[in-house]
């Protein structure tokens, strides 16, 4: 079995592209492109301008996918319902950006989650990111109730995409507070699109919409010709506004 530190293996009937990946738009519905290789951050940042993110379990080489079609959420059409809208107004969440990235990636891995047993943040992808978080790549953002850390999310902002890679929850809503909170900040920086990667039906009710995954890389190529906004987000404020 290989190595995460091996080269890459690539999956029969797909031919290396010359980035060290193959070409997404020629490998199956799936996704899956390749295994092995590793995650350092340069070969981490080279998947992701190619719409590619790792995905795996503990034991299991690294797997790496492009998966069609692709789960997005331009950051203007977060839906805000009725319910949600008095839990942003009155049930004292407060948010940051960039404070605790460590607990929350941690968190992200160990909180229970219903019907998931296991989780594939295993340790190798919890330091990988944290370098990325160190090297102004990754970011996270925290929402507090009563002063107690209860939810967030984190990920990786390359050109004016946002890669979402996982949230939590202690408490209810809190996870859904962090990503309307990150959808606003978005907007207000002029980031293109959110990719939430594989579609579920919570991020469809956030307002989240499928596209083909040919039309997510040709949105991909365009953002990239944007400069990266490498740096820390912790002077970053965000506050609900109707």
């Amino acid at each position: 079995m290989a190595s995460i530190y091996d080269d890459y293996f690539i999956l029969p009937a797909l031919s290396l592209h010359s980035f060290g990946f193959p070409d997404p738009r020629e490998t199956s519905q799936e996704g899956l492109l390749a295994y092995g290789g590793d995650l350092s951050p340069t070969r981490l940042l080279m998947a992701y301008r190619r719409g590619i993110f790792p995905w795996y379990s503990k034991g299991d080489p690294i797997l790496w996918w492009s998966p069609d079609p692709r789960l997005i959420l331009y950051p203007e059409n977060f839906k805000v319902r009725k319910s949600f809208r008095r839990v942003l107004r009155n049930a004292g969440f407060r948010v940051t950006f960039d404070h605790r990235f460590e607990e929350v990636i941690h968190h992200c891995g160990s909180v229970p989650r219903e019907g998931q047993h296991g989780s594939w943040i295993v340790p190798e992808m919890e330091e990988a990111y944290t370098v990325l978080h160190h090297q102004g790549y990754a970011h996270s953002v925290e929402v507090y109730k009563e002063g107690r850390l209860v939810g967030g999310l984190y990920g990786l902002s390359v050109g004016k995409a946002f890669f979402g890679e996982s949230m939590f929850s202690l408490v209810p809503d809190a996870s859904k507070v962090a990503f309307k909170a990150l959808s606003d900040v978005l907007a207000q920086r002029g980031y293109d699109f959110i990719d939430c990667q594989m579609e579920t039906e919570h991020m469809l009710r956030l307002g989240a919409q499928t596209v083909s995954r040919d039309s997510f890389l040709d949105m991909l190529e365009r953002t990239l010709e944007h400069p990266d906004s490498i740096g820390s987000w912790r002077k970053l404020q965000w506050e609900y506004k109707e």
